[in-house]
C-alpha cells in the first residue's frame, strides 16, 4: 500500500501546478497590460496638464501677469497689427519641443513660488524684480538663439528690400552673423526694466577736473555738465539751464559765481525758450525760463535769418547770465573723447554703430532717441552723445571727410 503522505504530497503538487502556474501567467499579463494602460493614462493626463498651462488664459490667471505684462503686450504690434496675426504668451515663452518645454516648466516653478510667497505679489514688487525676470528670459533666448522668435521670423524668409534703408544695413549684418533676435529687440513686447545707472565714471572724472580749472575773463570755455543758469551772482533766481558741451565766453568771476555770455540761435515763434547751437539745426544748447526768454534786458537779438527749409525765422541772440563755478573746461576735445567712447561701447552691442556723418544734425535726435532706450546710458551721457553726433554729423564734415565742427 502506497504511503498516504506521498499521495497527499503528489496531489498538492499537481493542484499547485494546475492552479498556481496559470495564475502566474495571467498575473504577469495583467501586470503588463495594466502598466501599459497606466503609462498611457499618465502621459495623457500629463500632456493635458501641459496643454492647460500653455494657454494664455492660464498665463494671465494671476494678477501679477494680468495687471503688468498683459497691458504692455496689448499695446504692442504682437497683439494687434494689420495682418491680424498675433503672438500669444506661450508662443514666445514656452519652447515648442517637448524636452525644452518640460525644462521651461520646471524653471517656471520659481515664478509660481515667487507669486505664492508674495515676492512679485504686487505691481510695485513686480517692478522691483522685473530686471531679474527679464534677465533670465534674455539669457534663455540668447542660449537657444531666439528659437521661439524664429518660429515666425526667419532671416531666410525676410524681404530686405521692403525694409527701411537704415534697417536693411542692420538686418543684413545680423543675418550674416546669425545674430540672436534678443540681441537688439529687448523690450519689443514688454516694457524694459528700469536700470538704475551708476553714472559714467569718465564723465564724472571730467566733471571733477573742471572744479580746478582757472577761468580767465574774455576766453571761451565749454560746459562739462548740464547746469542751471541764474539771473545774478547771488545764484538765487534760476532762469534756465545750459546743456553739456555748450560754448560760453567768461565775462567775470565773483566768488562761486561766473558771469558768461551765450551766443546762440532761436526760432522766433512762441516764447522762443529753446536756444540752439547752429542756425537751422536742432542742436539744443540751452533753455530759458518763460519769464526771461523775451526779456530784452537779458536777451539781445544780433541778427535774423529765414530758414529756407522750414520758412521759419531764426534769430541769433546774445544772453548774459550767471553760472555756478566749477563746471567749465577750456578744451572741448576731452568731452568729445568721453562721448566717442560711450557711443562706441554702448551702441555696438547690438550692431555696428552708424558713422557719425551718416546722418545730418536734424536726423540724429529721432534716430538716437529710438535706440538709446536699449542702452544703459544715464541722462547726462545720453545728452552728451547726442550732441556729439549732431556736431559731427554730415553737416559738419568737409569734402575730405574730416569733421570740422567743435
Amino acid at each position: 500500500m502506497k504511503n498516504p503522505f506521498k499521495i497527499a504530497k503528489s496531489v498538492i503538487q499537481w493542484t499547485g501546478a494546475l492552479v498556481l502556474r496559470p495564475a502566474t501567467r495571467i498575473g504577469l499579463g495583467v501586470l503588463v497590460i495594466g502598466g501599459f494602460l497606466g503609462g498611457v493614462t499618465f502621459l495623457a493626463l500629463f500632456n493635458t496638464g501641459m496643454n492647460a498651462t500653455n494657454t494664455e488664459a492660464f498665463c494671465i490667471s494671476c494678477h501679477s501677469m494680468r495687471d503688468t505684462v498683459l497691458p504692455e503686450l496689448q499695446q504692442s504690434v504682437h497683439w494687434k497689427n494689420r495682418s491680424g496675426v498675433r503672438a500669444h504668451c506661450p508662443d514666445c515663452h514656452v519652447p515648442h519641443d517637448f524636452t525644452s518645454k518640460v525644462a521651461r516648466k520646471m524653471q517656471a516653478s520659481r515664478e509660481v513660488l515667487g507669486h505664492l510667497m508674495g515676492t512679485i505679489g504686487t505691481p510695485e514688487k513686480f517692478q522691483e524684480h522685473r530686471i531679474v525676470l527679464a534677465t533670465r528670459e534674455w539669457a534663455r533666448f540668447k542660449a537657444n538663439n531666439s528659437k521661439e522668435c524664429r518660429n515666425c521670423h526667419d532671416y531666410a524668409s525676410m524681404d530686405f528690400d521692403k525694409m527701411r534703408v537704415t534697417s536693411q544695413t542692420t538686418m543684413h549684418g545680423a543675418a550674416e552673423r546669425d545674430a540672436s533676435c534678443v540681441d537688439c529687440h529687448k523690450g519689443i513686447a514688454h516694457r524694459l526694466p528700469e536700470v538704475k545707472s551708476q553714472g559714467n565714471p569718465a564723465l564724472a572724472a571730467l566733471t571733477a577736473d573742471a572744479r580746478g580749472v582757472a577761468l580767465d575773463a574774455g576766453r571761451d570755455y565749454y560746459s562739462v555738465m548740464p547746469q542751471p543758469l541764474y539771473a545774478d551772482e547771488t545764484l538765487a533766481h534760476e532762469i534756465g539751464a545750459i546743456e553739456i558741451a555748450t560754448a560760453v565766453k567768461v565775462l567775470q568771476k565773483k566768488k562761486d559765481a561766473v558771469q558768461v555770455e551765450l551766443q546762440l540761435w532761436r526760432k522766433n515763434k512762441g516764447y522762443a525758450r529753446v536756444l540752439y547751437g547752429r542756425f537751422g539745426m536742432n542742436i539744443t544748447s540751452a533753455v530759458l525760463s518763460q519769464d526771461v526768454s523775451r526779456d530784452d534786458g537779458v536777451v539781445h537779438v544780433i541778427e535774423s535769418r529765414i530758414d529756407d527749409v522750414t520758412g521759419l525765422q531764426w534769430q541769433k541772440i546774445s544772453a548774459t547770465v550767471w553760472l555756478r563755478g566749477g563746471g567749465l573746461v577750456a578744451d572741448v576735445e576731452p568731452i568729445w573723447a568721453v562721448a566717442r567712447k560711450s557711443y562706441s561701447q554702448s551702441c555696438s552691442v547690438c550692431h555696428r554703430q552708424p558713422n557719425e556723418a551718416s546722418h545730418d544734425a536734424n536726423q540724429w535726435p529721432g534716430l538716437f532717441g529710438g535706440m538709446v532706450g536699449f542702452t544703459n546710458m544715464d541722462d547726462p551721457t545720453a545728452k552728451l552723445v547726442l550732441k556729439y553726433l549732431q556736431l559731427h554729423s554730415s553737416d559738419f564734415v568737409a569734402k575730405d571727410g574730416v569733421a570740422s565742427a567743435h
